[in-house]
């Protein structure tokens, strides 16, 4: 039985992952943390991490980046891991969460959704196979509320891609002011903001005559809760180390 504790425990997030873990027998939360202290799912809700007593197994953090020196300070003193889906760190913060790494278990990912991982592992194989020859676009669709464009998880797309290619890829955000035809170092990012779009991501591999396409399709918040529960589980116990939920795929 993992013991989790929950930070962001009273967000929208938080309340996925509480309704997920009750629905499970291999895990649960011991304790939440919040600026929202109120114990709203039966556990006990602090302010600050560093007053939790509650003995647990795992951290799982969907609050806020101004979270973090706090929530890495009391996993390292604790020995606990801790599963970082926060977005929005500076560099600064990641490189805290790299050094962090060496002395206790850290998972960092920038989408907790075990669907979008394994597009990047499939898109990764595509380029590998079909990269020299494809062009490759990506097309990412979210609600009307979403402030970043193009989206992280694009962005993980691209990079992951980027790094399997035979050349140095270049990135084409916006093509309207552009009169020319499309080179071929180019990885097309393309943006779509609308409605309650949870999170649409399609990846294109256009060839001569051929057109072969991975998408992933977010239909609620659950999905990335539910990844989160997953890598918590995974990182129970686990050394020293920075895991990402490439490692949870390869562990499926």
């Amino acid at each position: 039985m993992t013991k989790i504790i929950l930070c962001g425990c009273n967000g929208k997030m938080g309340a996925a992952i509480t309704g997920i873990v009750g629905e499970r027998g291999d895990c649960e939360i011991v304790a939440g943390v919040d600026i929202n202290t109120a114990s709203l799912n039966g556990y006990q809700v602090y302010a600050d991490i560093a007053d939790v007593k509650e003995t647990a197994d795992a951290i799982v953090d969907f609050s806020n980046p101004a979270a973090l020196d706090s929530i890495l300070a009391y996993a390292v003193q604790k020995n606990i891991p801790a599963v970082l889906c926060t977005t929005g760190y500076s560099e600064g913060q990641l490189a805290q969460i790299k050094e962090a790494s060496e002395k206790v278990a850290v998972f960092h990912s920038g989408n907790m959704s075990l669907g979008i991982n394994l597009l990047i592992a499939l898109s990764r194989k595509a380029a590998q196979v079909l990269g020299d020859s494809f062009d490759v676009e990506i097309v990412e669709q979210h609600h009307n509320r979403k402030l970043d464009a193009p989206s992280g998880t694009a962005l993980m797309i691209a990079n992951a891609i980027s790094e399997e290619l035979p050349y140095e890829s270049r990135y084409e955000y916006d093509r309207h002011s552009v009169r020319r035809k499309r080179e071929k170092n180019e990885i097309g990012i393309h943006s779509v903001r609308g409605g309650t779009i949870v999170g649409v991501h399609e990846v294109i591999f256009a060839g001569h005559d051929e057109v072969v396409t991975i998408s992933h399709t977010a239909q609620s918040r659950g999905v990335f809760a539910s990844g989160a529960v997953n890598a918590a589980v995974y990182m129970s116990g686990k050394p020293a180390g920075l895991y990402d939920m490439g490692d949870v795929i390869d562990n499926a």
